[in-house]
């Protein structure tokens, strides 16, 4: 048995799905502790963990106002800064004063965690696994920039095309983002990005002993170029740490005519006009049943529901291993645990959504033809309809699903994914060297570190790492 600490940023879309990797670790008869925010205690102590809360400094997510949050390129370049890096400095003095309570043999964390990052350049550190509950952010020379929605390129010119297309995004497109987080790292006391692509930080040589990527390879795009310690695992699948009752409703479900599920995930719920709404409004006169979900699975406020046509039903909460079996359409904004959820039952998808790493997820909708892509967050009524129907009635939507399905089902899940946490940390402790950081020099000032956002420069700890 192994003391193992795991790290989370304090979100519905982060908790939910590394609980699953809390199950399997516990179930393998480790000690687990969970460092996240204090209101997932209850999730967390029912799966036979000990939650560790954060401090109020990095608990901040439930209180980001999201209802003007920015969109397409602008998420990328404006919502970082508040919501992943600031917290940043905090979470490490969490995960140090973890350590000090009790230490591990293994830290294994959210990729949105930044503390473990700050922690991740520790001279002796314990095993660092990092779980990718959201689209593959590596660079690839097969793939476009991250985070602006654009497919592998498929011919010579198209290489050429997008290798300038990277430079440019890091020079101009997503210049803002690339600046707030070489600072972030220097003003920590690390090595800047030098000419790295912002995603590719942690995925340098020797901060990671495994990244675990929650897809399969036919739901991402191909790279010949891809870090030895990435791996596929499936998907998470939340465990149930409560029971809930079904909705009184759920009896008069009939099957006889296609059920199309809609929701807006667990985070963008504060306008359910932006998706729900149109595709009430599109499919009101469709001979479909709508289901819809608010996406409050404890309870908390959401935006106001639009009124429901005679052909629809809502809820806050849908418990998805009874509903997708039986769903013939997903309507979604694109979050990764529907969507891996849809394909696991071989559904089709529209996706609609441009938050968030929504760019990404709905290009990859389209890329492996489970769905069609809106390509906006905001779609009309008349385009929700047309894609719901074409989505019908091409079965090629649900075959690609259901291709995808099967993988899923074969993949081997969160406990895959601990026994591969289990061989490194059996590796290490059969190794009389304790690892080193590849740059000597980098060190994190963990007391005072120099404050995120001040003016003065700051000195590179080293020279930047290469792949």
């Amino acid at each position: 048995m192994s003391s193992i600490l795991v790290c989370t940023s304090p979100a519905e879309s982060h908790v939910n799905p590394i609980l699953d990797v809390v199950r399997a670790l516990v179930g393998r008869g480790h000690r687990v502790r969970v460092l996240t925010g204090a209101r997932f205690a209850d999730r967390i102590r029912a799966l036979g963990a000990e939650p560790l809360a954060l401090p109020a400094a990095a608990d901040v997510l439930d209180d980001i106002e999201l209802k003007g949050r920015p969109r397409g390129r602008r998420a990328m370049n404006e919502g970082l800064t508040d919501t992943f890096l600031r917290p940043g400095p905090p979470q490490l003095g969490a995960i140090e004063a973890a350590l000090d309570a009790e230490s591990v043999e293994a830290i294994v964390s959210d990729l949105a965690f930044v503390g473990t990052q700050l922690f991740a350049f520790r001279a002796g550190r314990p095993v660092l696994a990092a779980v990718g509950m959201f689209p593959l952010m590596v660079s690839s020379v097969d793939t476009g920039p991250f985070g602006l929605g654009v497919p592998p390129p498929r011919t010579r010119a198209h290489r050429l095309q997008y290798r300038m297309m990277q430079s440019i995004a890091r020079r101009v497109i997503l210049a803002p983002v690339h600046r707030d987080v070489d600072r972030f790292y220097r003003a920590n006391g690390l090595p800047g990005l030098g000419d790295l692509f912002f995603t590719d930080y942690l995925f340098q040589d020797g901060l990671l002993d495994l990244y675990g990527q929650f897809t399969v390879p036919s739901f991402e795009y191909p790279r010949s170029d891809l870090p030895a310690h990435v791996r596929f695992f499936g998907a998470l699948t939340p465990p149930v740490t409560q029971k809930r009752a079904l909705p009184d409703w759920w009896e008069q479900l009939d099957d006889s005519r296609p059920i199309v599920h809609v929701s807006q995930g667990t985070a963008a719920n504060y306008d359910l006009g932006e998706l729900i709404g149109p595709t009430l409004d599109g499919l009101a006169g469709e001979p479909v049943t709508v289901v819809v979900s608010t996406g409050a699975a404890d309870g908390r406020a959401v935006g106001k529901l639009p009124s429901l046509p005679d052909n629809a039903f809502s809820a806050e909460f849908l418990p998805y291993d009874l509903l997708m079996p039986r769903i013939k359409a997903f309507v979604t904004n694109g979050g990764y645990g529907g969507l891996h959820a849809a394909m696991r039952h071989g559904v089709p998808i529209v996706v609609a959504g441009d938050t968030e790493d929504k760019l990404e997820t709905s290009a990859r909708v389209a890329w492996s033809g489970v769905g069609i892509n809106l390509k906006t967050g905001h779609p009309t009524p008349e385009k929700v309809r047309t894609a719901v129907r074409t989505v019908l009635s091409d079965p090629r939507y649900r075959e690609a699903s259901a291709r995808i399905g099967a993988d899923l089902a074969a993949a081997p899940g969160a406990d895959g994914f601990v026994a591969a946490v289990e061989d490194i940390v059996a590796a290490r402790r059969g190794s009389s060297v304790p690892p080193a950081p590849t740059i000597s020099e980098a060190r994190v000032d963990a007391v005072s570190p120099p404050p995120f956002g001040a003016s003065a420069e700051y000195e590179r700890g080293g020279r930047p790492f290469r792949r």
